[in-house]
């Protein structure tokens, strides 16, 4: 699973796999979700996210992590 913030149209992409999208839906006003080829979700588009949500912290609870990254960008 992948979180990327794109702080130039506050809009927070959640890649849940890496399968290619192949379909997309607004499920809610600034909320679509992406679909494989299958119908799986593979991610999570969130639109104002800074708005939807508080990204100054991230909690993970009881996920069966074996790695973990945090890259910030050069111009935060």
């Amino acid at each position: 699973m992948k979180l990327s913030y794109y702080p130039e149209t506050d809009s927070l992409y959640i890649e849940l796999s890496e399968r290619p999208s192949a379909d997309s839906e607004e499920v809610a006003p600034g909320v679509v979700l992406d679909y494989d080829t299958e119908g799986r979700i593979v991610g999570i588009d969130i639109d104002n996210a800074s708005k939807a949500s508080d990204l100054s912290v991230l909690e993970a609870i009881s996920l069966p992590l074996t790695k973990t990254t945090i890259t910030q960008s050069s111009n935060n």
